[in-house]
């Protein structure tokens, strides 16, 4: 798709973080890992959800950096912040207290439920492709109030039923095995072609809106399970002109993340 706005093209980091930080609205608390979380929270920061605090996973809450991080560990990361605590704290009080509204996940594979795999595309023994692992991708699932995906790639690969492996299980899965978890677990996934959603515990993800040229018909045919469909289907709102000047010149001048 050929978006323009201030004669540049928007490029997929920009149009994903512009949709992603839309849906921050009304939520106060985020668990943001690097990268399109950043560039989506600190735009909401700036236009949507100006009360919104940051949490990183190196223990660093209410974050206020004076440029984007790198890394999580990054020092630009403490100056100014709210509270730094220690991982334990953070993950024991923090996380597992319910004190998160919204956790940032990505996802290599995602499936109707919600489940993420990040460890390996192709048979454990001997994959195609040896992905990170969760990190602390579990935990956030368990105890966010809810988790939004953001997703590069929309293909039947990356969205399939089953996945290679399930590294990241949602409260659906994790019900079956005898574990109660806090969270509602994933209720937006954010790709190129639209919005998935789902409304909690016992719901599949389903198609609620497009991007704009694209049609319901092509985001089916990219998704790897028989994709239920709201009976409305919205066309997102293209990144308006101001979104796309304070992405580029406040959130990330510097190109760290829009590429």
């Amino acid at each position: 798709m050929t978006l323009t706005a201030q004669d540049a093209p928007v490029t997929s980091s920009e149009l994903l973080s512009v949709v992603a930080s839309r849906e921050l609205v009304a939520r106060r608390t985020v668990f943001a890992g690097i990268g399109l979380p950043t560039l989506a929270t600190e735009l909401a920061h700036l236009t949507v959800a100006p009360e919104i605090e940051v949490v990183y996973e190196s223990g660093v809450c209410g974050a206020h950096p004076s440029h984007l991080p790198e890394t999580i560990a990054d020092a630009v990361l403490i100056t100014g912040a709210e509270a730094v605590i220690s991982m334990p704290t953070l993950f024991g009080c923090v996380l597992q207290g319910g004190h998160i509204d919204v956790g940032f996940l990505g996802a290599a594979q995602i499936d109707r439920w919600g489940n993420l795999n990040t460890s390996v595309i192709g048979d454990w023994d001997s994959p195609s492709v040896r992905l990170p692992g969760s990190g602390g991708g579990v935990e956030v699932m368990a105890n966010a109030r809810e988790v939004f995906v953001v997703m590069r790639r929309h293909t039947r690969r990356s969205f399939t039923d089953p996945l290679d492996f399930c590294t990241t299980p949602g409260p659906d899965r994790a019900l079956a095995e005898g574990i109660r978890p806090l969270g509602t677990g994933v209720t937006r996934v954010i790709t190129e072609l639209g919005i998935l959603a789902r409304e909690g515990i016992g719901h599949e993800l389903r198609l609620v809106a497009v991007q704009p040229g694209v049609t319901v018909e092509q985001v089916r045919a990219a998704t790897g399970w028989d994709l239920q469909v709201a009976g409305t289907v919205t066309t997102i709102e293209p990144p308006t002109a101001e979104e796309l000047r304070l992405l580029r010149e406040d959130v990330d001048p510097e190109r760290v993340y829009l590429r």
